[in-house]
C-alpha cells in the first residue's frame, strides 16, 4: 500500500497521486506547455506526445503519396507508364500531378484540425492580439513626398 495521498475527482472516482501528492489530472493543469523544452525523441508532456504522433502520421502519409508513385514507376515501368483509359495520361503522371498536390492539401487541412483538437484538449488558446490602432494625422500635416494638401 502506498503512503501517497489520493484525490477525489469530479466524477466520484479517486486519482492516485504519483508525484509529491499531485495527481496526474492536477499536474496536467499546471504544465505550461508553451515553455517546456522540446525533445523529438522523448517528448516531455502528453501534449507533445500527441502532437508528435500527428506529425509522424502526417509525415508517413506524405512520404507515401510523394515517393510511392516514383518508386512504383522505377520498379514497374510498364504498368505505370500505360495510358489510363478515361483520361489518356500515363498513370505515373496522374499520380504525381494530381494525387501528390491533392494529398498535400488534404494533409494541411487534416493537420490544422487535429492540432486544434489537441489545443482544445489541453486548454491551449491561440494568441489573438488586440488590433493595432492607427494614430490620426492632423489636418495641417504636410505630405512626406513634398506635395501639398489639396
Amino acid at each position: 500500500m502506498s503512503d501517497k495521498p489520493n484525490h477525489d475527482t469530479t466524477d466520484g472516482t479517486r486519482d492516485v497521486a504519483t508525484d509529491g501528492g499531485i495527481s496526474d489530472v492536477e499536474r496536467e493543469q499546471q504544465i505550461d506547455y508553451m515553455n517546456v523544452e522540446i525533445n523529438l525523441l522523448k517528448p516531455a508532456t502528453p501534449f507533445m506526445r500527441d502532437h508528435l504522433r500527428i506529425i509522424w502520421i502526417g509525415f508517413g502519409i506524405w512520404v507515401l503519396t510523394t515517393f510511392a508513385p516514383i518508386t512504383a514507376t522505377r520498379l514497374a515501368p510498364d504498368l505505370m507508364t500505360q495510358s489510363m483509359p478515361l483520361i489518356g495520361f500515363p498513370l505515373h503522371y496522374f499520380l504525381l500531378a494530381i494525387v501528390g498536390p491533392g494529398a498535400a492539401l488534404v494533409l494541411s487541412v487534416w493537420y490544422a484540425r487535429k492540432r486544434d483538437q489537441i489545443d482544445e484538449k489541453y486548454g491551449i488558446e491561440q494568441g489573438v492580439g488586440e488590433p493595432e490602432t492607427t494614430d490620426t494625422v492632423p489636418d495641417d500635416a504636410a505630405a512626406t513626398d513634398g506635395g501639398i494638401d489639396e
